[in-house]
């Protein structure tokens, strides 16, 4: 029976694999979403390559096991567990085309987290947000990098929404200044929810006062490949979405704003401070995802009600409340509490 499941395998190299398992994603799905996978799966091609695994029929559960063991040396148990996950369905999806044997995507683990455990664990919290802002204004004013974390934190946009933003997508000429956000996919900017999740964000300010001087003195007279305008850009063109991610990686470093290393490591000898391709290594770093994360929880901390943050930032309540409401039970009662005494002062029946 063995030998002849070994021999009804196709062999295909796992570059080959990823290459038409993406293929068949993007029928379905964003492309943000295909550039993930293709990302969290990359790292188990590149594992093949230094295993000198140069077909999929030759993996075993002992393999995938040792991927695993490799791979969480860099990761947190969440970011473990969507890199796992990821990994499963590829593996599953490798049956279809008989690339591998039948049942051993059961076998890739994942760990399992307790109850409550997910990504909202992970938030760059309003202080530190300010932190790193003021330190940009001071020593890196209006610079794209600036203008990237501004817009992140005054808005709450996700990665894909801030790439989007065009120049003519910030409307100052109005009684409230704000952000227009569109999904414009046949030119490569799409955003996640598209064209529901299109929407006008008010910003500041302040926030403008940054981006006035940005597109006054420092942005890069470019267009994109489009020929439209990106608000956010490079010598290039348009940002990537890798290279936002750098921006973010790079300032959420306790060090790189001036702040003792809270990991007690030789900032000589740490590659995350001497390396900025090596930003992500820093346990302290983020993604631009814990600064949305932590923008709607400052909402819902300063009492503004849910559904105004639901409509702002483009996520529903219950999204909302499983993966972006890090409050604490003591603080959601007490913010009940407040509302509830603002109620009774102002002679509501509701009390």
């Amino acid at each position: 029976m063995l030998d002849q499941t070994t021999e009804s395998l196709e062999p295909i190299s796992p570059e080959r694999a990823l290459e038409l398992y993406l293929d068949d994603k993007a029928r379905d799905c964003q492309q943000a979403t295909v550039d993930a996978h293709r990302s969290r799966i990359g790292f188990f091609v590149d594992w093949c390559a230094d295993q000198d695994i140069d077909s999929l029929d030759q993996l075993s559960a002992r393999d995938l096991h040792e991927f695993r063991v490799w791979r969480r040396e860099d990761l947190n148990v969440v970011s473990e567990k969507t890199q796992m996950d990821s990994l499963r369905v590829f593996i599953e999806w490798c049956e279809t085309i008989d690339a591998v044997e039948s049942g051993l995507y059961r076998k890739v683990d994942s760990p399992n987290l307790d109850n409550g455990e997910n990504a909202r664990d992970t938030v760059l919290s309003a202080d530190r947000a300010q932190e790193v802002l003021a330190y940009l204004e001071r020593y890196e004013y209006a610079t794209t990098e600036h203008v990237c974390w501004v817009i992140l934190t005054e808005t709450g946009v996700r990665l894909g929404g801030a790439r989007a933003l065009d120049v003519e997508d910030y409307q100052t000429d109005t009684e409230t200044p704000h952000l227009e956000i569109h999904h414009r996919p046949e030119s490569e900017t799409p955003i996640k929810n598209k064209k529901p999740g299109e929407r006008r964000v008010a910003i500041s300010e302040a926030a403008c006062e940054v981006i006035d001087d940005y597109l006054e003195r420092r942005r890069p007279d470019v267009v994109d490949d489009y020929q439209r305008k990106p608000l956010l850009a490079t010598q290039r063109g348009r940002v990537a979405t890798s290279t936002i991610r750098a921006y973010v990686y790079r300032w959420s470093r306790p060090c790189a704003t001036g702040r003792e290393c809270p990991h007690d490591r030789d900032p000589d000898d740490c590659e995350a401070a001497n390396n900025e391709a090596r930003a992500s290594r820093c346990p302290s770093s983020v993604t631009p995802h814990p600064i949305r994360r932590g923008y709607i929880t400052q909402l819902l901390r300063a009492g503004i009600p849910v559904e105004v943050v639901s409509d702002r930032c483009n996520v529903s309540p219950a999204i909302i409340d499983q993966h972006y409401d890090v409050r604490s039970k003591e603080d959601k009662m007490q913010q009940r509490q407040e509302v509830l005494g603002d109620l009774r002062g102002r002679g509501s029946s509701y009390t």
